[in-house]
């Protein structure tokens, strides 16, 4: 309160100085009217009021305050005057005065430093100024540059309304008459008085300088002091210019501008019945969702609109529409915010969808502060168009438009991607705003990159979380893998997956692929492996990648430290599990042991076993025990190379018996399988291992053909007893007898022949080839999945070249006819040489000694006493039996060789139609001297 009650009543003693001060030729005759003018307080309190409400407004010089400048001009203006002395001066005192701070000391320096180059300016103006121009009316203080100045009392009573004066002489007709008339040189070359008038304002501004120079250092306010009483001498002027009726201007063109731009003002203000600062207003209500006074949102239009009984100009109008299409959008992209957050559950919106929310409220805050500092700017008038305006720190709807160019770009951004986002989340959302930020505007490119980076933080910190920790934070399903609840055994294959709706586009399919794998690596080594070196990897590979563990290390425009690190991760993981599944759990091991086991690569264990379980398997399938068959299967490792395998691995290794039907034996039911436990099961899963049982039964099948060849080579073989039998019997009998044994050793040579090849090509040419090659692959593998698909080519190598694949199945049945063929064949020669064993017993036992006769070989079963037994009957009879039973056993051989005949050329001109290359070169082995495929030919 002091410092405002010193600043009036400094400005109360400079008025009234400047009041008291007079010309010196007109001094003389105002002292004499000193006493008798009653006018005098009138006249004060006139212009104190006139001061105060320059002092106390805004108007501010058209230049920056920038202290140094100004302090630099004076200087430079005194030394290239030559005065040297005064500029050294100069400097000094100014060092002394900024060094000055604190209590008492000026706060504005600059407007003092301002005050004293305009003063000395219109010193040196006053000097040079010619006494023939003439500076009345209401535009001399403009042209001067000079510092106002206060005139006399006489002139001040004698003046009349400024208004009317204006109104009067601002048409531009009058003024462009009494140029072309000449009156104007008429009135300032005979205007005498006028120019004593100007000396007497030249001695007023010296006094006034005097009294400015004592107050200097006043507050801040005395630093705009000079330029606002401008306006106080222009309206002096204006009306010491008044000489009966005629304004004395000069003839200077900016003069008829300036009383042009007066006169548009004025028309302007009787056409626009809102005034331009109203519509400011209403249109930054508007953008902030807010109907004004004027200006209001109509939603049958679905936008602000302005009233048509309004009178604006339609150019005005189309600028309000288009400044108010800014409060639209921002309508729309508040109403999404607010729906999203307040009307939709969690979960229907999403980590992903909530940071989105974030970045656009953001974005809306600065949008605020913009609104803020344009609120404020709103509240300073509009100056006319004659006024100094370039300057001023106002808002119109035009500099409105420039403020907004910006804001507009962003806000329909942000109103397209609400748009495109209503109904999308997560990773499928992150994608659609990638797509709009691919766009070549700086401006559009660096706003998308910004709201980006926000929207994408959840999602890189799950794709951080999981490839790093293999931990799945997606409760609202939002990330492009996918996890469900599925057993230990199902975990890598069906536990996880990729979600291609949520899979971003600026994720490469590639990428997500490794990503997926990385954390399922993690998760099969926790879960299955229960290990727990996984952690210790995935360090070492953020710490290679140059990243971090922690949460915020990534983000969006961050592709190749993401690739980096999951390269990184994946890497150093991926060979730590394929270390575990070697070392500690022994993949290597197993399929070895089923290779020797199910697929039968271990020859002396499956022949111990099929000789000892031989006659077990002969049985009915419902009359097995399965419990002496383990029993059985024990006694074959023990008997074999078997017994030094690993414990772990023989004690996997069990009886099955398969469902069976009536009618079937033992052989047809009985299998073997392999117990492969977590996490071996990922790998040998149940269908590998049907798959495993399917090559195992017809494996053992064509291991028990070639055992039954091997049993009726050993029956038919010669001997010693065979060979006296045949001189016993009669010559027809005799020749029935070899034909037969012939056909029966040419037709099991041809099925040896088949089975010995097709045996070979399965066990070598199948069997061990495509192990090899799976050897070379596991040594290749660098993760679970390139395992996985290394066993697979393996199975399917030996499904496909063991006629077991789908392509093949033509060919499965005609091989499996032909196994059954030669099972019966098998029963037939049996019977044949049982027939014969017999006859022999009957024709030898006659004509032996008593004491060498031989002893039945199975007395239980002795069929000499049977009624139509051989024994039985007489030499007569049993020759004629001989020949029947020789007869029929030569026919049905001679039917069991052309049936197989039939069945292996079929099996033979299928095999070069067969896809697959291995196939082909079956054939080779088994017609080799091509004599089947010229048997073919010739018939």
């Amino acid at each position: 309160m002091e410092d405002d009650q010193r600043v009036i009543d400094l400005v109360k003693e400079l008025v009234h100085r400047l009041l008291n001060t007079q010309s010196p030729t007109d001094s003389l005759s105002n002292r004499k009217n000193t006493n008798t003018a009653t006018s005098t307080t009138t006249q004060y309190q006139q212009a104190l009021k006139y001061a105060i409400r320059i002092l106390s407004s805004r108007m501010t010089p058209s230049i920056s305050a920038d202290e140094a400048a100004m302090a630099e001009s004076i200087k430079r203006q005194l030394a290239t005057k030559g005065k040297s002395s005064d500029a050294l001066t100069f400097a000094d005192l100014y060092s002394k005065f900024a060094l000055k701070t604190g209590s008492g000391s000026v706060n504005n320096k600059w407007a003092v430093l301002y005050l004293l180059k305009v003063i000395s300016e219109d010193r040196r103006n006053h000097k040079t100024r010619s006494d023939s121009r003439v500076l009345n009316g209401y535009f001399g203080p403009a042209l001067s540059g000079g510092l106002p100045a206060l005139f006399e009392n006489k002139l001040i009573e004698n003046s009349r309304d400024f208004n009317s004066t204006f109104r009067v002489l601002s048409r531009k007709e009058r003024i462009e008459k009494s140029l072309n008339d000449g009156l104007l040189n008429d009135n300032l070359s005979g205007s005498t008085d006028n120019v004593q008038k100007l000396r007497g304002m030249s001695d007023n501004l010296q006094k006034l300088r005097g009294v400015s120079d004592k107050y200097r250092g006043s507050n801040d306010n005395v630093g705009g002091f000079s330029d606002n009483l401008r306006g106080l001498r222009n309206r002096e002027n204006l009306e010491q210019g008044w000489n009966g009726g005629v304004l004395m201007v000069s003839k200077d063109s900016e003069n008829i501008r300036n009383i042009a731009y007066r006169e548009f003002a004025n028309f302007v203000k009787e056409e626009n019945e809102v005034s331009e600062e109203v519509l400011v207003r209403d249109v930054l209500y508007a953008c902030q969702g807010i109907d004004g006074k004027y200006v209001k949102f109509d939603k049958n239009v679905d936008g602000y609109v302005l009233p048509d009984l309004v009178k604006i100009p339609r150019a005005t109008r189309t600028l309000v529409r288009t400044l108010c299409e800014l409060g639209w959008l921002f309508r729309k992209v508040r109403g999404y915010i607010s729906e999203s957050m307040d009307q939709f559950s969690a979960e229907d919106v999403g980590t992903v969808g909530q940071a989105f929310c974030a970045a656009l409220q953001d974005e809306l805050s600065e949008y605020y502060k913009l609104l803020a500092v344009l609120e404020a700017q709103s509240m300073n008038p509009i100056p006319l168009i004659l006024e100094n305006a370039s300057s001023g720190n106002y808002l119109s709807l035009r500099r409105l438009s420039v403020w907004f160019a910006e804001p507009m770009v962003k806000m329909r951004l942000m109103a397209v991607l609400v748009d495109n986002c209503k109904v999308l989340k997560g990773g499928a959302m992150a994608g659609a705003i990638h797509l709009h930020a691919q766009h070549g505007d700086p401006l559009v490119h660096d706003f998308m990159k910004r709201l980006l980076r926000r929207v994408c933080s959840p999602l890189f910190e799950m794709v951080r979380s999981w490839v790093l920790e293999g931990e799945l934070e997606d409760i609202f399903g939002e990330f492009f893998v996918l996890g469900q609840p599925v057993k230990a055994e199902s975990l890598w294959r069906e536990g996880y997956g990729l979600h291609a709706a949520m899979l971003p586009s600026f994720i490469s399919q590639s990428l997500a692929q490794r990503i997926l794998r990385t954390g399922k690596s993690i998760n099969f080594l926790r879960v299955c492996c229960e290990d727990r070196g996984w952690a210790d990897a995935a360090t070492e590979a953020a710490a290679a990648a140059g990243t971090t563990t922690r949460r915020g290390g990534l983000g969006y425009g961050e592709t190749d430290a993401l690739e980096t690190l999951v390269s990184k991760a994946a890497k150093r993981i991926d060979k730590h599990l394929m270390d575990v599944m070697y070392n500690q759990y022994k993949f290597k091991e197993h399929c070895l042991a089923i290779k020797r086991y199910l697929l039968l690569g271990q020859g002396d264990f499956v022949q111990y076993l099929m000789d000892i379980v031989g006659s077990e398997l002969s049985e009915p399938a419902n009359t097995i025990s399965s419990f002496k068959l383990a029993g059985l299967l024990e006694s074959a490792i023990r008997s074999s190379n078997a017994q030094y395998d690993d414990p772990d691995i023989l004690d996997r290794l069990r009886v099955k018996m398969l469902p069976h039907n009536t009618g079937d034996r033992g052989w047809d039911v009985f299998s073997l399988e392999y117990d492969a436990r977590v996490p071996l099961n990922t790998i040998f899963t149940e269908s590998v291992m049907a798959r495993y049982l399917r090559i195992f039964n017809f494996l053992w099948k064509l291991r028990r053909v070639e055992h039954a060849l091997i049993g009726a080579w050993k029956t038919m073989k010669p001997n010693c007893i065979t060979s006296r039998f045949f001189t016993k019997l009669p010559q027809a009998v005799k020749l029935q007898l070899i034909l037969t044994s012939r056909r029966c050793q040419v037709l099991w040579d041809e099925m040896n022949h088949f089975v010995t090849n097709l045996q070979c090509y399965i066990m070598f040419e199948v069997l061990e080839v495509s192990w090899s090659n799976f050897l070379n692959e596991t040594e290749a593998a660098k993760d679970l999945d390139d395992l996985l698909a290394a066993h697979e080519k393996y199975l399917h190598s030996i499904v496909e070249k063991s006629l077991l694949g789908e392509r093949s199945q033509t060919l499965y049945k005609s091989l499996f006819l032909l196994f059954d063929l030669i099972l019966r064949f098998r029963s037939h020669a049996d019977r044949l040489y049982e027939g014969i064993i017999e006859l022999q017993a009957r024709t030898v036992v006659p004509s032996l000694p008593s004491g060498d006769k031989i002893k039945p070989r199975r007395p239980s079963n002795d069929k000499s006493s049977e009624p139509g037994s051989w024994l039985g009957e007489g030499r007569k009879a049993l020759t004629q039996r001989a020949g029947e039973f020789l007869r029929s056993m030569g026919q049905d051989i001679d039917a069991i060789s052309k049936e197989y005949s039939s069945l292996f050329q079929g099996f033979i001109s299928q095999l070069p139609v067969q896809q697959h290359i291995d196939l082909k070169f079956l054939v080779f082995r088994l017609d080799f001297t091509e004599f089947y495929r010229q048997s073919r030919e010739s018939c």
